[in-house]
């Protein structure tokens, strides 16, 4: 295992930055389109019983196409559909993070959990962790850490069971959050390959993942006493490496309850306003109810302002540019982020206007449904093809800009909605978090392991995450397996 690790390490580390590889890919989406434009490939469009039309592939290099793509470029990341929605979220989201809020709830609910609960109350707050962005990977594990050992148990088996819910179970949480919104508009985007009015709602995933997230918890739990905690067991630790348990001060906890207050009053609100017949959010919008296509609107308002409030409290925040540069410094972090999403943009415009994308849907969406295959066994196939992907390429958002315009037109044709597509990729990529060596937090858990346990190596974190990796799997697997025979609806509005 170690040496496979180490063969992912070293092919991983030579592929370019993933905006390189979506230049790469709409290099080689054009060069295929004029292969494609001389030998006249076509595809079969189905308009109806008995009626049908052919689709050509386009050039982009002749006649209209490079002015095309030059007179569209702005608008094609403009009106990139992940784009504003994850800018818009994350305003609140980063607010709530860097003001101190975020950190101090999983505190909180950390110090708050008795002996007995402790490992299936770990897996919890790590699942739920992913609304604080990546704030689970530095708060979470050195906490469980010294919570077990003050439970008189491993602190290595606290730092594995933390970062076995923040990792594995990253795709899942019961609240909406910034992933949503991000995977949605790539769906949604590839879906229009096919149905250009497609529209993807950002609460699409949101019953299934709820669902989820109690299914991680006690699988987990399961996972953790019979596979895991007995290994841990036979691992000597340094005692004397345990931090003391961090304790919020009065004026955070009070803080802490002040937040709470402005946040049921804002979800108060929010429901008063969907339920009431003259309400703002009552009723139909242009594609959903009208709370669904507001989720992102709702989102920020829900961090924004019990982070405010928070920050007032605490002294964090002490006047309006605080607060103006704490949300300036989260769309900083997040350049990277709007790097991708330019040219993803344009490799997904260049997809689609070529034909390209529609061809392939068309024809390997009708080979998949000629082959008859199960439904869930499709589903099984391209969860395992993520599942690989993700040793490879970290980044979620990457992936699946590559993954979405190609496989979700495709499973389209064979039965599989967008939103179904989406859920599968989110338990691919999920579950080899905690295995892939290119997780960029797996250094900073792995150096809090060898805090406690000197001789500890990528060998030892993988042997122990593991059994996570596969066991999360095959529950989640079996999870959607079970929502697929008994009918159940994905999320509102899926």
């Amino acid at each position: 295992m170690s040496g496979l690790l180490d063969k992912l390490e070293r092919a991983g580390n030579r592929l370019p930055d993933p905006s390189v590889l979506f230049i790469a890919g709409a290099l080689f989406i054009v060069l295929l389109a004029e292969l494609a434009v001389g030998l006249q490939w076509q595809a079969v469009r189905w308009l109806g019983p008995d009626q049908s039309e052919l689709v050509f592939a386009r050039s982009v290099l002749q006649g209209d196409g490079v002015w095309w793509w030059l007179s569209t470029m702005v608008q094609n990341f403009i009106q990139f559909p992940p784009l504003g929605i994850v800018l818009v979220g994350m305003l609140g989201i980063g607010l709530a993070e860097r003001c101190g809020l975020l950190p101090a709830l999983i505190c909180a609910a950390g110090n708050a959990i008795q002996d007995k609960y402790l490992i299936p109350a770990t897996l919890f707050i790590g699942v739920m962790s992913s609304l604080a962005m990546d704030a689970g990977y530095v708060v979470l594990p050195p906490l469980a850490a010294t919570l077990f050992m003050a439970a008189g148990r491993s602190p290595i088996l606290g730092i594995v069971t933390s970062f076995a819910g923040v990792s594995a179970g990253f795709g899942a949480n019961l609240l909406i959050t910034s992933i949503d919104p991000l995977l949605a508009g790539f769906t949604q985007s590839a879906a229009q390959i096919i149905t250009p009015d497609y529209q993807v709602a950002v609460t699409s995933n949101w019953w299934f993942m709820a669902a989820s997230t109690i299914m991680l918890t006690f699988s987990g739990w399961a996972i953790t006493q019979y596979w895991v905690a007995p290994r841990t067991e036979r691992l000597a630790f340094d005692a004397q490496a345990a931090e003391p348990l961090l304790q919020l001060s009065g004026e955070q906890r009070s803080a802490l309850r002040w937040a709470a207050v402005a946040f049921i009053v804002v979800l108060l609100a929010a429901v008063i306003a969907t339920l009431w017949s003259e309400g703002p959010l009552h009723g139909m919008g242009k594609h959903f109810p009208r709370w669904v296509e507001a989720t992102v609107p709702l989102l920020l308002l829900l961090f924004l302002i019990p982070g405010v409030v928070y920050g007032l409290r605490v002294g964090s925040i002490r006047s309006s540019k605080d607060a103006a540069g704490f949300m300036g410094s989260t769309l900083a972090d997040l350049g990277p982020y709007i790097v991708l999403a330019f040219f993803a943009a344009q490799f997904i415009a260049i997809f689609k206007y070529t034909h390209l994308g529609e061809m392939l849907a068309l024809t390997g969406g009708a080979w998949l449904a000629g082959m008859e295959l199960n439904v869930f066994v499709l589903l099984c196939a391209f969860v395992l093809l993520v599942c690989l992907g993700n040793l490879l390429i970290g980044s979620m958002s990457a992936k699946y800009a590559f993954y979405a315009p190609v496989f979700v037109p495709m499973l389209m044709q064979a039965g599989v909605s967008p939103e179904l597509t989406q859920v599968v990729y989110r338990i691919g990529d999920s579950v080899t978090n905690v295995i892939t060596p290119f997780n960029p937090y797996m250094i900073i858990i792995l150096a809090l392991l060898q805090k406690y346990h000197r001789q500890a190596g990528v060998g030892t974190l993988i042997s122990l995450t593991l059994p996570y990796s596969v066991g999360f799997l095959l529950a989640w697997m079996l999870l959607l397996l079970c929502w697929l025979v008994l009918a159940l609806p994905l999320g509102p509005s899926a």
